[in-house]
């Protein structure tokens, strides 16, 4: 999400970095063209024009014009009116997400709203999955009656997320389902019932009156509104008609890995003062993330979200697997099953591209990586590689003569070629555990002269990253690097620094 606003930006920050003093002039041009990158990511017009109002009086201030690096402050000054934008604190410092508002007296109700094709179902067995996991007990409901197979799609969703489903009855109107929800939800004591309204491809009189009748009858703590990100503006337009007639309390939109732009994020909140409080990255039931306004506008600057990364980390992996793996790596053993592990824990953490994007300064050498494969497809080549290969070659590699690698890249329909790159991988991963496991600091080193990369190219691929401009620290420099994280004070994170005033762990 955001790919084509986040390049564009950086392009724009890249040329004014340049310049040790901006004029009134150079801030006039720089906003000229970020207006120009926020009206092609389909941010709606009214929306563009406050912004750049406001930042324009920011940055043509003394503090800027005379900072000692006003491109910094200028950077700044885009960063907090991105997180106004999208509704977050005005003094740009971060702060918690809005979140659900869960009743002190349970069942708290949920109605979940929205045009048919929204992805409103899905969402609503995502967001019992989320409340499950903080251990709440979740009943689901389905009040469409009209779409075939809706009230079968959610029990099933349901079952996925651990939740329970209310049972279907045939025949019965969509109120009256809601009244037994509620009742059932009361008398068996869960924390929360979901209401999945029904919807229709288009704004029509029927369905609006009945989710508003749904309403007056369930009293929800939350009436969220399930938009396609991909719609664009008609996403916002849509927002403001269900508004006009349900006590909408925030929005969710899904489909977000699929937006390039994000001029629904960006418009929505500014045009219809409701709070987005989800965002839906994947089709995957787990794909569901807390809206979080200053880590999304760090994403769109390309600061990564390390946040996200960590919770993500925490949430996928599996601890016990993780401290018998670092026991292992610890004695210099490294096999093709624990490769196959790794790769597998990058899957479950959204893959390659996932993962990339939440890592900062990746977004400046985004066509670099793409020309040397880094990729999911190439993680998933990899992966049906190993798989090809019996237990006994997994453990011991060395036994795979010619032969046995022709019928490994037949079996995972690769070239043998890529299966001696993998192995060749495998070999410099196992080589370097081994010195780290004998040498301390020394071992970091290296480690990081031989490590092979993802893509098999090894380090010098690394150093061309960026056009040059990203050297790699030299074996002394690992060295020290090396030291502090045995100390517990590790170097700053890339791509964090140089932002007066910018740290995304506040909260």
């Amino acid at each position: 999400m955001f790919d084509a606003l986040t390049d564009r930006l950086s392009s724009v920050f890249d040329r004014l970095g340049g310049r040790g003093v901006l004029s009134e002039k150079d801030v006039a041009e720089v906003m000229r063209e970020i207006r120009v990158a926020l009206l092609e990511a389909d941010v709606a017009l009214p929306v563009v024009r406050d912004f750049i109002a406001k930042a324009t009086e920011a940055a043509t201030g003394e503090a800027v014009i005379r900072s000692v690096r006003p491109a910094d402050q200028v950077v700044k000054i885009t960063y907090d009116g991105l997180v106004e934008m999208l509704g977050g604190p005005v003094d740009g410092k971060g702060g918690e997400p809005e979140g659900l508002n869960l009743s002190l007296n349970p069942p708290t109700v949920i109605l979940m709203a929205g045009l048919q094709g929204s992805g409103k179902t899905t969402t609503a067995a995502k967001l019992a999955l989320k409340l499950v996991k903080d251990r709440k007990r979740v009943l689901l409901a389905s009040l469409d009656t009209r779409r075939p197979a809706a009230m079968e799609q959610l029990a099933t969703l349901a079952g996925l997320a651990g939740a329970d489903s209310l049972p279907i009855v045939a025949g019965q109107a969509a109120p009256d389902i809601a009244r037994r929800a509620l009742q059932s939800a009361k008398l068996q004591g869960f924390d929360v019932v979901i209401l999945d309204t029904a919807g229709r491809t288009t704004l029509d009189e029927a369905m609006m009156s009945e989710a508003a009748e749904i309403a007056r009858i369930a009293n929800p703590s939350e009436t969220l509104l399930v938009a396609d990100a991909l719609t664009g503006q008609d996403a916002v337009r849509t927002a403001k008609a269900f508004h006009e007639r349900l006590p909408l309390t925030g929005l969710v939109l899904t489909r977000a890995d699929g937006d390039g732009r994000g001029g629904a994020a960006l418009s929505m909140r500014a045009v219809t003062g409701l709070p987005i409080k989800f965002l839906g990255v994947s089709e995957k039931i787990d794909g569901l993330e807390t809206f979080d306004a200053a880590r999304v506008a760090g994403r769109i600057l390309g600061q990564g979200d390390i946040v996200a990364l960590v919770e993500k980390a925490s949430e996928e992996l599996d601890v016990a697997k993780a401290e018998a793996m670092a026991k292992r790596l610890a004695k210099g053993q490294f096999d093709l099953d624990m490769m196959a592990e790794q790769l597998q824990q990058m899957k479950r953490m959204g893959g390659m591209e996932g993962l990339m994007g939440m890592l900062p300064g990746v977004q400046k050498i985004k066509k670099q990586i793409a020309e040397a494969n880094i990729n999911d497809k190439m993680v998933d080549r990899q992966a049906a590689i190993i798989s090809s290969m019996t237990k006994e070659e997994r453990k011991k590699p060395d036994i795979l003569a010619a032969s046995r690698k022709r019928r490994i890249a037949a079996g995972s329909g690769v070239d043998v070629a890529e299966v001696n790159r993998l192995l060749k991988q495998h070999r410099q991963m196992a080589d370097a555990f081994k010195m780290m496991s004998k040498g301390g600091g020394k071992g970091f080193a290296q480690m990081a002269q031989m490590l092979g990369g993802m893509g098999g190219g090894g380090m010098d691929r690394m150093k061309t990253m960026g056009g040059g401009k990203m050297p790699m620290p030299s074996e002394k420099e690992i060295e020290e690097m090396a030291a502090k994280l045995q100390a517990g004070s590790g170097p700053k994170l890339p791509g964090l620094g140089g932002l007066p005033g910018f740290n995304p762990f506040k909260k």
